[in-house]
């Protein structure tokens, strides 16, 4: 090919998309630890601007520590990890009231996304959420109904959700797909959030 015919093509070209920015929002990190061993860190950020319901809800259960010591009580390979609602013994932690699905947004359940997890009512969604492992578009608004909304993504740690999804699994009672061995949130904290004020002096 001649030069000049080579540069005409080169502008005629189509540019490659440019990548993807990551998204601004509080980012928050889950320490996972499985028996003995650190699985390692899952960092996500939040999309108050899309899902504000969602993350207020998170957050709120987040800062109260509701998090620490729950597991991920349902993984499937290839397909999602869920958890935020039970302990390692299978005992539910109090809810507060369930609140609106958000997912109408149209941020998609692609691999990463996280979202409120909910029963068939879907208005349902509490303290569970979900991580998708793969394209899970199938759960998004207008496909799945009234679908499942994603209030943020993963930016750090998607080889521990893939390590997490195919840990071997059982029933326990009414659950199934839960791990054998418990796959626990030992530590949910926000990244670089203000320090607490100073404490109240003492009477």
């Amino acid at each position: 090919m001649h030069l000049l015919a080579l540069v005409l093509a080169l502008a005629q070209a189509p540019a490659s998309p440019a990548p993807e920015a990551t998204p601004e929002g509080p980012v928050v990190a889950l320490e996972i630890r499985q028996g003995a061993n650190h699985l390692g860190t899952i960092k996500m950020v939040l999309r108050p601007d899309k899902a504000p319901l969602s993350v207020a809800n998170f957050l709120e259960y987040l800062r109260a520590g509701h998090y620490d010591g729950t597991i991920f009580h349902r993984v499937m390979p290839d397909f999602m990890i869920q958890g935020g609602g039970f302990t390692p013994e299978m005992v539910k932690k109090p809810e507060r009231p369930p609140i609106r699905n958000e997912a109408r947004n149209r941020l998609r359940n692609s691999r990463g996304a996280v979202a409120v997890a909910r029963t068939e009512d879907p208005d349902s969604g509490t303290s569970q959420f979900f991580i998708n492992a793969r394209n899970n578009h199938n759960l998004d608004f207008g496909i799945a109904g009234m679908g499942y909304a994603v209030f943020g993504q993963v930016i750090e740690g998607m080889e521990v959700v893939d390590a997490i999804a195919s840990t071997p699994t059982t029933r326990r009672g009414e659950h199934a797909d839960t791990p054998v061995m418990p796959v626990v949130i030992e530590r949910a904290y926000e990244v670089d959030a203000p320090p607490p004020g100073p404490a109240e002096p003492a009477p």
